[in-house]
């Protein structure tokens, strides 16, 4: 009778295959951490925009006035938080929106201060001292949009407050390449969408 001799993998050649898929993945998830960080940040910054532009759009096609509140970051749970609700007593909440942990609401060392020296803060609102920097009319600083009928956005008073201008700025805290704004013009309730960009060595905000 013949015999066949069966071979399988030495335990030195199982161990060069572990190696090399551990090597393999550890150089992918390096290569891959940029595109996850700027998935994350332009999720955040869209889901900020699109927030924003319900609520608006809400007030319009409803006839109601709506409140957008902007909270900051709770560690290790989101990034911040957009509630929008009608502008009545005890209104339910229309929705409520979040940001990945790692994306917050907030301002850091290096973004342009200046409302009227170029390199300016988006559309020259503020000096970058506040995250939630609307109510420009009135100093600045405010967290509460008021959205009308008529497409305008006003401030904390619902009844005859003065027009909405206003910056909301979001990154990875220390990232300066990742920071993203949002602009928001009252008379009109537009909306512009702004990304930190390295300019000849000087970081300038562009309009997205």
């Amino acid at each position: 009778m013949s015999t066949k001799k069966q071979r399988g993998m030495s335990l030195l050649e199982t161990m060069a295959v572990v190696s090399i898929s551990l090597i393999l993945a550890a150089i992918t998830d390096v290569a891959m951490q940029p595109l996850i960080k700027q998935q994350h940040v332009t999720q955040a910054y869209n889901t900020t925009l699109m927030a924003m532009r319900r609520a608006r759009d809400a007030a319009a096609a409803d006839m109601r006035i709506y409140e957008v509140s902007f909270s900051p970051a709770v560690p290790g749970v989101n990034g911040g938080t957009i509630t929008v609700t009608q502008a009545i007593a005890s209104s339910p909440v229309l929705f409520t929106a979040t940001l990945p942990a790692d994306v917050t609401f907030n301002v850091m060392v290096g973004l342009p201060t200046s409302p009227t020296i170029a390199p300016t803060t988006p559309d020259g609102f503020g000096t970058a001292a506040n995250a939630f920097d609307f109510d420009q009319i009135t100093g600045g600083g405010g967290t509460t949009i008021y959205f009308y009928p008529d497409g305008s956005a006003q401030d904390a008073a619902p009844n005859g407050g003065n027009q909405n201008n206003g910056v909301v700025y979001l990154g990875m805290p220390g990232q300066l390449p990742t920071y993203r704004a949002i602009t928001l013009w009252g008379y009109t309730g537009r909306l512009r969408g702004w990304q930190l960009n390295q300019v000849a060595g000087v970081w300038t905000w562009n309009q997205i």
